[in-house]
This record gives structure tokens, C-alpha cells and sequence, in this order.
């Protein structure tokens, strides 16, 4: 059953396993023919095919089988020699058989519209053993030419065993796949270091449940990319190489789809009309002997008389052949008439029998004459044996190739997305996060290495694009679902399983965009305060290696990149609490390429580098925090617009106890704050808890810090604002880090 789609063989006793467990010895066995096979060989003794001695001369065996099944399609076959090759797959005799009986009731089609009639009807490949195929551009290969690569994958589920591990279950394998040798090759793969994430493999496989192979993750480890290792360096993926080579009148040829329905037609109708030779034959021979027998009947006593005064047989047989006018052979039947049938009934029997006889040979006759006749026979016998052998598609064909993004098969929702300096990233569930009051300690963030930190903490979708700026002024692209998906404490895995970066480079920004026209231009600004604007679509490529976002000039390093529109300010703050205001319109901020180096956009004091680069809204307001856990939040209103290139305006005054400013944000006043610290802790507040000041003070106490402890930045949750609860949670320790917000840096 795990090889052929349709058995033909029923058997009874150990026959193995899809792995290595042998059958029992043939004295434990039995088998006979499955009633599926019985249709290959049905009215064979009615001279339906040719037959030939077999190798010693001592009987005949028949050349084909009449095959009332389209076997060759619906079993499929494989096998070499002399130096030709075979390997068709199996399919789905339901499908195949609405094909041919499209291809009978329309004789005239032609090759290309029987083709586009197939390729409706037999969507591909039905394998016994189950298990997904990949798209539909290796079938139509496969159909169209009859060579294709057609690319098959396991049926893998993810789950979470008793001790919360995340383990893939893998309960169908592609076709011919050794589920032994398969449970080997991972674990040798493991033990070679080419798979990683891995912690157990088991065969939990059994009659009652059938295929079950169970993968078991390390804790950290990403099921996602585990299992496409597992796709690209295993049999749980790959592909059937489709070669439709079959013996045409003895000479071998590779057929498509069309030829081998054609030849099977073919083949069913020499076999009806064959048979229906026999059938006529055989009738023909019947109603002349009861033709016969009825002359005899109506000359009763005259042959009774005759047979009587015979001395032998020969002489009642030749006088019987005189008196009747009839041959040899209706009087042979004649004298081999039992006399019972010479009773009244029996003799309307046999004239019955001779009626119904003649009425045959009419209708055979009327077969052999006419074609539609034939192919309707075909039709009916082959749509009989469907509606008693069909049965439902067992191999799922899902969409593959561009034809159904990855992300179609991804749940749209909200995650805190978290990228460590030394670049580590995760994504989380926004939920693991508690609103709290300003003043809490926060709750258990992520467990990092002592020289690491968390660098861009931010709020997006699932399907957003997160571009990666780098300090080198390239930019890189993923997928927020492409991130590892982790607990609050875990530390995620390093990017350098998603973004090729080039040597020395370092993650400088983080933003997130739905797609490529979420806002007319991109804006970058380097540590020695140039700024530069884009348009956001030349930013679009699906270049593995990056782009060049902005070019640097020595010495300088990219620190910022927002999104904004020509109608818009821009607001550019330092590391020493000065700012400026400018707009970004065409004539005061023109648009260039990629690859230019900007254009100043603030000048700084001696020791002061950019620190933030934000879009200015209505209604809201500047946002800042130093490294001493201090904050304030001044109107936006308080920030004049000026030429750019200037030196600014005063936002904060800072002192030795505060700090300098390590993070400045616009927020609305419903808005939510993340403030991460660099022991790792995490707090979560509401941005009208921090209270209203302006540009010249010094703020007041953001979040609690212990000993040696200094807040590292702060992230605004823009996306999903939610209401702070009005309780004051100070479980935790401060363990989380720094974050940098999709448009501003800090």
C-alpha cells in the first residue's frame, strides 16, 4: 500500500514496512489478486489480446493485458535498461478516468486541446503514501513534454510536547521516501553539525497512528528555519523526476500526457472491438446450431424415423444432413439433443434462444460498424469500475513558486521586535508586556550577555518589512515573521542567519514599513548631522547582499532614517540637548539618489554628535530621556522652524546626575513607551505620565534604577496603544536594554 497506489495484490501476513523491516518468509504468507486487478484481466479468455509462447514453448502467456484500468497511469511505474529509463508517477483514478472519458466523448479534439482538457482533469501526481506536492509548473512539464521535476515536501505539523518543547511531527513523507533511512540521515546530519536546533529525533510510527516522526527543538532554537534545514537537507523534501517512456509497438518512446491517454483509447477500443468479434463469432455459431435444431423440431417424426432405422451414427448423421438440408455440425447437435428437449416448452425455448440470439448478432454487428459505439462502451465500462474502485486525491498539490507567498501561510498580528548590538533579534508577542505606571521597575526583559544590549526595540506586523540600516550606510531587508519567534527572557538569534552583511558592518536603524509606498520618501542623517531624502520605492529590491542607503563620507556613520512627506518638519536632536527644526519640502531638503552623500542639516558644538532624527506632527510632542532615568515632554509647538544647517534651539538641560539625552521621541499623549535599561529590564508606560515641560528644563524621574544602572533609550509602541493599567507593577528586575524606534534614533 505504500508503493502502489491502487494494490493489485491482496495480501495476508507480515509484507514489512515503508522502512527496512523485511517481510516474513514466504511460507508466512499469503496473497491473491485484488478484485482492482481482476479488471486487468477481464474477458481475456474471449481473445481480447494476443498471446505468444513463453520462454520454453510449453504455454502461452498474453502479450498485454486487456487492462480495463488505465494501469499504467493510475499505478505509474519505474525501471532501467539497457541504457533507457522509466519513472512514472501514480495518480488518481478518478482524474484520469474524467480525462479519458473527456478524450472519448471528444474524438476530434485536437493534441493541444485534448492537452489543455487533461491538464483541467488530472491536477498531478495521487502518491500512495500521501504527502504535499509544490506547485504546478514540474507537472505541466512533466504532462506537456514528458520530462519534469516534480517537487514533493512532508507533511510536517508543529507542536508542543508535555514539557512545553517545541517538536515537528512529521505524519506524511513524500513518495519512496525511507522513513528509517530518513530518521538516520537527521540524526547523522546533527551529529555532523550540518543541522542545528535539534535536540531528539524518534520514530513514534505504529499501525494504530500511522506515520509519526517526531523532531524535537532545542529551546532556542526557530521552528521555521529548523525546518526548512530540514526541507533543503533532507528527503523531507525533494523531487520525482518524471520520464514518461513506454514500449509503442514495441519500440520505446517518451510520451506526453495527450499520447498516453490516446494509446490507452486506443488499446480499450481494439479490446471491445476484439471481443466483440469473439462475442459475434461465438453467437453466430450458436443461432446456427438452433437453426438446426428448430428444422429438426418441425420435422420431429421424419428424424425420429431416420435416426431409428440407421445402423450407425455416420449413416443418421448423413441421412439427418439430407432430410434437413443442414451441415455436419447442426447434425451432429442434432443427434447430441437430449430427448427431453423434444417436449412442447423446450422447444419454444430453443426458438426463444435463437430470437434472442439473432437480436445479439445484430447488436454486435452495429458495435463493429460503428465507432461512437465503441467509445461509448469504453466510457461506460471505465466509469462503472470508477464509481466501485474510485476513490478520493490523497496528495495535497498546494501553490508554490510565487504562485502563494510564504507570508499568505503567516497570522497577521502584532510583535515587539527586539535586535541586541551584537545582533541578536526575536520577535515577541506584544502581550508578554504589562502597562505600568510611571516609576515601576518593569518586568523580566531579555537574558543577554554581559556585553551585549538591546539596540531597537520597536512595535510592528508580522508582514511588515523591516529594513536594517547599518552603520556602513547599506540597508537590508526581512521580514518581521522571518525574525525567531521568542520568550520576554530569551536573547533570539543572530541576524547573520538572515542579512549577508558585509565585514565590520553593525546594525545603526531599524524601521518597519507595510509595503513601499507607506510615505513618499525615506530620510537619512549621519552622526555629523547630513541628512538626505529619497524617494522610499528605490529602496524596493530583493537584493540578498543590501543596498547602499546613503554614501558615507570618512569618519561618518548613519544613525537615523524616517519616513516622511515633502509637507513635512523634520527634527533633528543631539547628544547635548540641542535641536532643530526644518522642513523637508523639495526646495529646503531637495530629493537625491541612493547613492549620494546629503546635504547638512545641523551643526554641532565640539563633543556633540546626532543623536535623533524624527518627523514633526501636529498636536504632539518632543519626548526626551537621559542615560540618569530622567524625562520630560515638551509641545512641539515649543520648537521654532529654522534654515537647516544651523546649530538649533536648547530642548533639555542636562547635568552630571541626569546624563546626557540616550533617547528623544514625538508622541502623542495616548501614546505608549517602552524605556529599556542596561541591565535588561523592560517598562512599559504610558507617554501622559511623563510630565509636561519646557524645552529648558531638566525633567523629571522616568523609571527607578538600581545601583550602576542607566536607562539606554526609550521606544514608542506607535502602532497598537493600548490602555496602562492603574496599578503600580515593580515585579522584575531591570534587565531589558536599548531600543531604537522605527522613526528616530536613540
Amino acid at each position: 500500500p505504500w508503493s502502489m497506489r491502487y494494490p493489485l495484490i491482496d495480501g495476508q501476513g507480515n509484507f514489512g514496512s515503508p522502512g527496512n523491516d523485511p517481510a516474513a518468509a514466504m511460507r508466512y504468507t499469503e496473497s491473491r489478486l485484488d478484485p482492482l486487478a481482476m479488471e486487468m484481466l477481464r474477458e481475456i479468455e474471449e481473445e481480447t489480446v494476443d498471446f505468444s509462447d513463453n520462454y520454453d514453448g510449453r504455454t502461452q502467456e498474453p502479450d498485454v493485458l486487456p487492462s480495463r484500468i488505465p494501469n499504467l497511469l493510475v499505478n505509474g511505474t519505474s525501471g532501467i535498461a539497457v541504457g533507457m529509463a522509466t519513472n512514472i508517477p501514480p495518480h488518481n483514478l478518478r482524474e484520469v478516468s474524467e480525462g479519458v472519458i473527456w478524450a472519448l466523448d471528444n474524438p476530434e479534439a485536437s493534441e493541444d486541446e485534448l492537452l489543455a482538457a487533461l491538464l483541467q482533469r488530472v491536477k498531478g501526481p495521487d502518491f500512495p503514501t500521501k504527502g504535499l506536492i509544490l506547485g504546478t509548473s514540474g507537472i505541466q512539464d512533466a504532462y506537456r513534454t514528458g520530462r519534469g521535476s516534480i517537487r514533493m515536501r512532508a507533511v510536517v505539523e508543529v507542536e508542543e510536547d508535555v514539557r512545553g518543547r517545541t517538536t515537528l511531527v512529521v505524519t506524511e513523507l513524500p513518495y519512496q521516501v525511507n522513513p528509517d533511512n530518513l530518521v538516520e540521515n537527521i540524526a547523522s546530519l546533527v551529529r555532523d553539525g550540518k543541522l542545528t536546533g535539534i535536540s531528539d529525533i524518534a520514530d513514534e510510527s505504529n499501525s494504530r497512528r500511522g506515520m509519526r516522526i517526531v523532531v524535537t527543538l532545542k529551546r532556542d532554537a526557530v521552528a521555521k528555519v529548523v525546518l526548512n534545514n530540514l526541507y533543503k537537507h533532507t528527503q523531507l523534501q525533494y523531487n520525482f523526476g518524471v520520464n514518461m517512456l513506454a514500449l509503442v509497438d514495441g519500440v520505446p518512446r517518451t510520451l506526453r500526457l495527450d499520447q498516453v491517454v490516446r494509446h490507452y483509447i486506443k488499446h480499450q477500443i481494439e479490446v471491445i472491438v476484439r471481443r466483440t468479434r469473439y462475442r459475434l463469432r461465438k453467437a453466430e455459431e450458436r443461432a446456427h446450431i438452433l437453426r438446426g435444431l428448430v428444422k429438426a423440431l418441425d420435422m420431429l417424426d421424419e428424424v425420429i424415423a431416420l435416426i431409428r432405422r440407421s445402423p450407425t451414427v455416420d449413416e443418421a448423421r448423413t441421412g439427418l444432413i439430407e432430410l434437413l438440408e443442414i451441415d455436419e455440425i447442426q447434425a451432429t447437435a442434432i443427434l447430441d439433443m437430449q430427448l427431453r428437449r423434444l417436449a412442447a416448452l423446450e422447444r419454444q425455448k430453443i426458438i426463444d434462444e435463437l430470437a434472442e440470439i439473432e437480436a445479439k448478432i445484430a447488436d454486435f454487428r452495429d458495435i463493429l460498424d460503428r465507432p461512437e459505439r465503441q467509445r461509448q462502451i469504453v466510457k461506460d465500462e471505465l466509469t462503472e469500475i470508477v464509481e466501485k474502485y474510485g476513490d478520493d486525491r490523497r496528495t495535497q498539490i498546494i501553490p508554490f513558486d510565487g504562485e502563494v507567498s510564504i507570508e499568505d501561510l503567516i497570522a497577521v498580528e502584532d510583535v515587539v521586535v527586539t535586535i541586541t548590538r551584537t545582533g541578536y533579534a526575536k520577535r515577541t508577542k506584544t502581550d508578554l508586556y504589562r502597562s505600568q505606571k510611571r516609576g515601576g521597575k518593569g518586568v523580566q526583559g531579555a537574558q543577554l550577555k554581559q556585553d551585549d544590549i538591546v539596540q531597537h526595540f520597536f512595535v510592528c506586523s508580522t508582514h511588515d518589512w523591516i529594513l536594517f540600516f547599518t552603520n556602513k550606510g547599506r540597508v537590508y531587508r526581512a521580514k518581521a515573521y522571518e525574525l525567531p519567534e521568542a520568550n520576554r527572557s530569551a536573547r533570539g538569534q543572530h541576524v547573520a542567519n538572515l542579512l549577508a552583511f558585509q565585514p565590520d558592518e553593525t546594525i545603526a536603524q531599524v524601521i518597519q514599513i507595510r509595503d513601499y509606498e507607506a510615505a513618499p520618501y525615506l530620510v537619512l542623517a549621519t552622526q555629523r548631522g547630513l541628512v538626505k531624502k529619497t524617494k522610499l520605492g528605490e529602496f524596493d529590491s530583493n537584493r540578498s547582499g543590501g543596498l547602499i542607503a546613503i554614501n558615507l563620507r570618512e569618519g561618518d556613520e548613519l544613525v537615523g532614517a524616517v519616513l516622511a512627506g515633502p509637507e513635512e518638519d523634520l527634527l533633528l536632536v543631539s547628544a547635548e540637548g540641542q535641536s532643530i527644526r526644518f522642513h523637508a519640502t523639495d526646495e529646503a531638503l531637495r530629493p537625491m539618489g541612493r547613492p549620494a552623500s546629503g546635504v547638512l542639516g545641523m551643526r554641532f558644538n565640539d563633543g556633540d554628535e546626532l543623536l535623533a532624527l524624527n518627523v514633526v506632527k501636529p498636536d504632539t510632542f518632543l519626548l526626551v530621556a537621559t542615560d540618569g532615568g530622567y524625562a520630560k515632554r515638551t509641545a512641539i509647538e515649543d520648537y521654532p522652524v529654522q534654515g537647516r544647517g544651523g546649530k538649533g534651539v536648547l530642548t533639555i538641560q542636562h547635568d552630571t546626575k541626569r546624563g546626557r539625552l540616550v533617547g528623544a521621541l514625538v508622541v502623542e499623549a495616548d501614546d505608549e513607551l517602552y524605556a529599556i535599561t542596561s541591565s535588561g529590564g523592560v517598562i512599559r508606560t504610558a507617554a501622559e505620565q511623563v510630565r509636561k515641560a519646557g524645552r529648558q528644563t531638566k525633567g523629571v524621574r522616568l523609571i527607578n534604577l538600581g545601583e550602576g544602572t542607566t536607562l539606554l533609550a526609550v521606544a514608542r509602541n506607535a502602532d497598537e496603544p493600548s490602555d496602562v493599567g492603574n496599578g503600580d507593577d515593580n515585579e522584575g528586575d531591570d534587565t531589558g536594554a536599548q531600543v531604537e524606534q522605527p522613526d528616530s534614533a536613540g
